[in-house]
C-alpha cells in the first residue's frame, strides 16, 4: 500500500476509552496513537463516552448506568457514515451486546465494512452457549480478527475463520533493566476481579514471605474483590502487601522497574497487555497456563509456568528465579527478544493490509453461509 492510500484511509475505532482501565483499552489507544503517527485518519468512538456533568452519580445505579450509556454512545456511532473502514474492540456476553453490536448495526446502515477486533479469554464459552445472540451479529463482521492463535483456534471450532494480528506493546516506554541478583520484589498488574486469581498470588506469597521474610507484592488495579482481598491480607498479619489501586498506563514503568518478578494467576484470559509490558521491562514472568500465555511465555523459554494454579506452584517458581539469578537473566532477555515481536514495526502492515482488504470489498469467509472451511485441516 502506498503512503499516499495509507494517509488518505480513514478509520474509525470503536473501544472502551481509558475511563475503564483495561487491556481493550490499553490496546486502543496504542493502536490509535500508532495510525496516526503514521498519518492514516483516525476517528474514535468511545463505547463509554462521558456522562454529562451533574450525572456522575448515575454510574452508582447499575440498569440506569447501562440506559444512561447507551443514549450517549448509539447516537455517536452517525459519525461512522464519514469514515472508510469501522474497527470495532469486542469482549464476551452482555458487553459484546451493548458495544460491538451497535456498531456493526450502524456501519451496516451506512454501508461501511466492518473488522472485529476480539479479545476476549471467555470466547469458548460466548461462542458456545449464546447462540443467535452471538453468531447472528458475528455474520455480519466483514473480517474478525484477534490476537492469538489461541482464540484463532477457539473461532475455528465454533465455525469462523480469524485473522490473527498481534497486540502492541510500545517498548520504548519501559526501560529494559537486567536484574543480576532477583530480589523477593513481587508485581501483579490485573483487575481485581475473580477470574484474575489475585487471591492465588496473595496465597502463594504468604509461602513466599515465609522463605523470604523481607518479599513485598505490590498489587496494581482495581474491581470488585479489593475489599475482600485486603480484608484476607489483615486477617492473616500478612506484611509487604501494597494495594496501590488504579494506576494510569503512564505511572505503570515505574511499578514494572522497581519489581523484580512478575506474577499472573488469571484462569480465563486470552494475551494480557501486562505480559508484554513486563517482557519489555526486563521481568521475569511467573504466569498460569491459561489461553495464549503458554505461547506467549514460549512454554517456559520466555516465562515460567505454574502447571496448576496452586498457590504453592507459584511460590516455587518465585524461589527459584530467587535462587537462580542467571537462569531468571536468560528468561528475561529470551522474553524481551520474544515481545520484539509486539511492536507497531512488525504488525503494522497486517492491519493497513486488513483495513485495505475490507475496504475492497473482498470479503473473507467470515460469515457462515459464505465460508468453506476444510475440517480435515487445521487453523494457522
Amino acid at each position: 500500500m502506498s503512503r499516499k492510500t495509507e494517509k488518505a484511509l480513514r478509520v474509525a475505532i470503536v473501544a472502551p476509552s481509558l475511563d475503564i482501565l483495561g487491556g481493550q483499552g490499553v490496546q486502543a489507544r496504542s493502536l490509535v496513537e500508532s495510525l496516526m503517527a503514521d498519518g492514516i485518519q483516525v476517528s474514535t468512538i468511545a463505547v463509554n463516552p462521558r456522562f454529562p456533568k451533574g450525572l456522575g452519580w448515575a454510574r452508582r445505579i447499575p440498569v440506569l448506568r447501562t440506559l444512561l450509556n447507551q443514549c450517549l454512545y448509539v447516537p455517536s456511532l452517525t459519525r461512522l457514515r464519514q469514515v472508510d473502514v469501522v474497527h470495532i474492540f469486542s469482549a464476551s456476553y452482555w458487553s459484546f451486546l451493548l458495544a460491538p453490536v451497535p456498531a456493526l448495526l450502524a456501519a451496516k446502515l451506512f454501508s461501511k465494512p466492518t473488522i472485529l477486533n476480539y479479545h476476549s479469554g471467555e470466547a469458548n464459552d460466548h461462542l458456545a452457549n449464546w447462540g443467535c445472540l452471538v453468531h447472528h451479529w458475528l455474520r455480519m463482521a466483514d473480517s474478525i480478527v484477534v490476537p492469538s492463535m489461541y482464540l484463532q483456534s477457539v473461532f475455528y471450532r465454533h465455525g469462523y475463520y480469524a485473522r490473527v494480528i498481534r497486540n502492541i506493546v510500545d517498548i520504548s516506554s519501559f526501560s529494559y533493566r537486567e536484574r543480576s541478583s532477583v530480589r523477593p520484589r513481587l508485581l501483579s498488574n490485573r483487575n481485581l476481579e475473580r477470574h484474575y486469581g489475585v487471591d492465588k498470588v496473595l496465597h502463594a506469597f504468604s509461602i513466599t514471605k515465609t522463605q523470604y521474610p523481607e518479599a513485598t507484592l505490590t498489587i496494581a488495579g482495581y474491581g470488585s474483590q479489593r475489599s475482600s482481598l485486603e480484608q484476607w491480607v489483615a486477617s492473616k498479619g500478612l506484611s509487604g502487601v501494597t494495594f496501590v489501586g488504579r494506576v494510569e498506563p503512564d505511572h505503570m514503568p515505574t511499578l514494572y522497574n522497581d519489581a523484580d518478578i512478575f506474577v499472573n494467576a488469571s484462569t480465563v484470559d486470552n494475551q494480557p497487555i501486562s505480559i508484554l509490558e513486563a517482557f519489555a521491562a526486563g521481568l521475569p514472568v511467573i504466569s498460569t497456563p491459561t489461553g495464549d500465555i503458554p505461547n506467549m511465555l514460549g512454554n517456559g523459554t520466555h516465562g515460567l509456568l505454574a502447571d496448576e494454579p496452586h498457590p504453592e506452584n507459584i511460590a516455587n517458581a518465585t524461589a527459584m528465579l530467587i535462587e537462580k539469578p542467571q537462569a531468571a537473566q536468560e528468561i528475561a532477555l529470551s522474553a524481551r527478544q520474544e515481545v520484539e515481536e509486539y511492536t507497531w514495526d512488525n504488525v503494522r502492515g497486517e492491519w493497513l493490509d486488513c483495513y485495505q482488504l475490507v475496504v475492497k470489498d473482498e470479503k473473507s469467509s467470515v460469515r457462515r453461509e459464505e465460508k468453506c472451511i476444510d475440517e480435515t485441516t487445521t487453523p494457522l
